[in-house]
């Protein structure tokens, strides 16, 4: 349990400098073994620094343009809308796609 606990704090530290992350754990309730955390960025709700932080390939610069976006024209319906977006074309979304919601 407390290897459990020192990786989930880990992860929590990190937090800023992973995009999409597994990290493998002992389960102790199944005989699996791991557990696989996922990180995901909201290009509706969260901030520049997050997505920079997060995304590959986006810099604070395009994360800037994405909310810039998100601000003039209101949340993002779909991931692929962020093709609308100067400066995000269809590699970096490809790159990024897992990591991606939309939530309100």
């Amino acid at each position: 349990m407390k290897i459990l606990m020192s990786l989930i704090t880990l992860v929590a530290l990190l937090l800023p400098s992973l995009a999409l992350a597994e990290v493998s754990t002992p389960d102790p309730v199944s005989d699996k073994g791991t557990e696989t955390v996922l990180l995901y960025v909201n290009i509706n709700t969260d901030s520049a620094e997050k997505m920079a932080d997060l995304l590959t390939g986006i810099g604070l610069t395009k994360a800037q343009a994405i909310i810039d976006f998100r601000d003039a024209n209101g949340p993002f319906l779909a991931i692929e809308d962020l093709l609308l977006v100067p400066g995000i074309g269809a590699a970096t979304l490809d790159k990024n796609r897992l990591a991606l919601r939309v939530a309100n």
